[in-house]
């Protein structure tokens, strides 16, 4: 009796033995289908900085390591980026927002769908994409980002206008309609003219029937650029040193006085506008390149009673103004498409970035918008 115990004993720790084997095997097997199953990024270049800093001292380009696609990411190539103004602020560490050190440099792009999540859809490899609303770290070769994260757009959209769409021309749109209301025959006026949304207000305005006056640096070759800017649209186009005058309404033709002035530069150039500007009009302020304060006469407000107000498309695009959003950039780059919004821009190879950094830092004269190919 003692030996036919023993004898069941013997086969049930046998089966308990072989069970988790089994089990051990299976866990194993669903491991390494799970593992293989793993989507996983191509290595990635990019351009990073650890500590905020003059841009042309702190960059560098480095491999990145694959990183993990998970269910809901996808993970896109990147075809093109700018360098914008507020990508060297960040760098510098004097944007208001900013990602945390160490980072990766860039905000807006265009990339192809190199690869998705299994729970991805609506997106799949080959469809362009631009991050939107714009996030950071577009200076790379791949990204791998959430999948709400990304709009598709059209694959006839041009690669240098997709890349470049959000910040810049969506900027001159939503300062165009947020501030005054404007009808056909109306005017506005700006400094900073040459910049890339200086020349997206010149055509925007033009499609509304609105006329422009548009104030330059004095430089060399002021008259050719007086050329480009009436060949985009722009009704008048005065160097800073035509406008030192008393009465600078005089100068205009056929033209009414403006309600609504954009000011990019700050100092003497936003004085200009302010000059310009008709009883009750408003002066909006997007950016400040000369580092100088703006300062406006007493009898500016008693007499003339402007308004001074701020425009910073983040904080626009933070107010739940995704789908908004896309579809006023689907809109831009629909008129970019039909050739009848274009600027000036210059593509130039990811290999050579720091030369494109030179120039967008203005260490080498003026410069078209430096567009990183990757």
């Amino acid at each position: 009796m003692a030996v036919a115990r023993t004898v069941v004993v013997k086969a049930v720790n046998a089966g308990l033995w072989s069970l988790q084997r089994s089990r051990s095997r299976s866990l194993q097997q669903a491991q390494t289908v799970r593992a293989l199953s793993t989507i996983m990024s191509p290595p990635s270049k990019a351009v990073v900085y650890e500590h905020h800093g003059p841009p042309d001292s702190v960059t560098r380009v480095i491999e990145l390591s694959p990183v993990e696609v998970k269910e809901n990411q996808v993970c896109v190539k990147m075809l093109a980026a700018p360098i914008n103004p507020s990508d060297i602020n960040r760098i510098e560490g004097v944007y208001p927002v900013r990602p945390q050190v160490p980072a990766v440099g860039g905000y807006e792009g265009v990339g192809e769908v190199y690869s998705v999540g299994s729970a991805v859809k609506g997106l799949s490899a080959g469809d362009l994409v631009i991050p939107s609303p714009p996030s950071s770290g577009t200076w790379q070769t791949y990204v791998v980002k959430d999948q709400d994260m990304w709009h598709k757009i059209s694959k006839d959209s041009p690669i240098e206008y997709a890349a470049t769409v959000t910040v810049n021309p969506l900027t001159a749109l939503r300062m165009l309609e947020d501030f005054v209301t404007l009808n056909s025959g109306d005017s506005i006026v700006q400094n900073g003219a040459t910049s890339i949304v200086g020349q997206c207000v010149i055509q925007l305005a033009r499609f509304r029937g609105i006329h422009s006056i548009n104030i330059i640096r004095d430089r060399a070759g002021s008259e050719e650029v007086k050329e480009r800017l009436k060949a985009f649209g722009a009704d008048e186009v005065f160097p800073e040193s035509q406008l030192e005058v008393k009465n600078v309404k005089g100068l205009l033709s056929n033209i009414p006085e403006p309600a609504l002035g954009f000011n990019c530069v700050g100092g003497n150039a936003a004085s200009l506008v302010l000059k310009f500007l008709r009883q009750g009009g408003t002066m909006v302020t997007y950016g400040g390149m000369s580092k100088k304060p703006i300062t406006v006469s007493t009898s500016s407000f008693i007499f003339k009673d402007l308004s001074l107000r701020g425009f910073w498309l983040q904080k626009w695009l933070s107010a739940d103004k995704a789908k908004e959003c896309r579809d006023m950039v689907d809109y831009l780059l629909c008129l970019a498409q039909e050739g009848k919004l274009k600027y000036e821009m210059e593509l130039v190879p990811f290999d050579n970035f720091h030369t494109a950094l030179d120039k967008a830092l203005g260490k080498l004269g003026s410069q078209p918008k430096q567009v990183i190919k990757f």
